[in-house]
């Protein structure tokens, strides 16, 4: 069988994936998750598809404890050479999120830029990534994510939407929204470390936030609140709406802390 596409896209796309403009947005992003975290550094934190270690990377300079996991070695490799290149000590794990080897060890769980999740191919194979995070959390641990908003291209043109992003390392085309599974297969075409052009056919699984909500509360989670994304400005002052392209997400697992 042929590997899935995400698999394919991040099989040698590391470099290039640091200079899509959606990278440069992590400074805000983690004000806003220590804000989240009480700015207690005690706290372990684990990231879920961490990519070239970003938010990893930030939050450790600031003195947190964290450990990064992705399927991709090539995202991987990169993120070690940048905390090495540091003297940052972090853990960066080859690992499924659809199975995390951890149980009850981590006071918060982030995944960020989806981290996996919304990329799989099956609504079962993304809601085994919140199973996993579920494990992997102390009781009353946080949960920090981001998905793709179904109310976005139930008013918006995906197409249009990627469409004007001529900046990017990667590029969309060929969308195809289905508003009855709630997913965008397209063509993505990116050029990978090597400067090789590849071309993808993806599928992107867009959730309401009714489904994010009783999906989380099945599984454990309360306190579940969601916001708009707003790139690099994290913040509990921006509402979800139809405009959001992303959501941004908070919960806690059930149990005392």
């Amino acid at each position: 069988m042929p590997e899935p596409w995400y698999v394919t896209l991040f099989s040698n796309y590391a470099a290039h994936y640091d200079e899509e403009p959606f990278t440069t947005g992590t400074v805000g992003e983690c004000d806003f998750i220590e804000a989240e975290l009480g700015f207690d550094r005690k706290i372990r934190i684990l990231d879920v598809g961490c990519g070239t270690g970003r938010h990893a990377i930030e939050l450790t300079r600031r003195g947190y404890h964290v450990t990064g996991i992705d399927l991709s070695e090539a995202q991987l490799a990169r993120a070690r050479a940048k905390a090495a290149s540091e003297h940052l000590a972090i853990p960066f794990i080859n690992a499924d999120a659809r199975a995390l080897p951890f149980e009850n060890q981590f006071d918060a769980v982030i995944m960020l830029c989806e981290g996996g999740f919304c990329l799989m191919e099956t609504d079962q194979e993304n809601e085994a990534i919140i199973e996993s995070v579920a494990r992997a959390l102390t009781d009353g641990g946080f949960f920090i994510f981001t998905a793709l908003n179904g109310l976005f291209p139930l008013s918006h043109s995906l197409s249009e939407f990627y469409g004007g992003g001529e900046d990017a390392a990667s590029a969309c085309r060929q969308n195809s929204f289905d508003p009855a599974t709630m997913r965008d297969r397209n063509v993505t075409t990116f050029v990978d470390d090597d400067q090789v052009e590849h071309q993808v056919t993806s599928s992107e699984r867009f959730y309401t936030p009714a489904e994010i909500t009783e999906m989380l509360e099945r599984l454990g989670f309360l306190e579940i609140e969601l916001f708009g994304a707003t790139l690099g400005d994290f913040s509990r002052e921006h509402p979800l709406d139809s405009d959001s392209f992303e959501m941004l997400v908070t919960a806690r697992k059930e149990g005392r802390r």
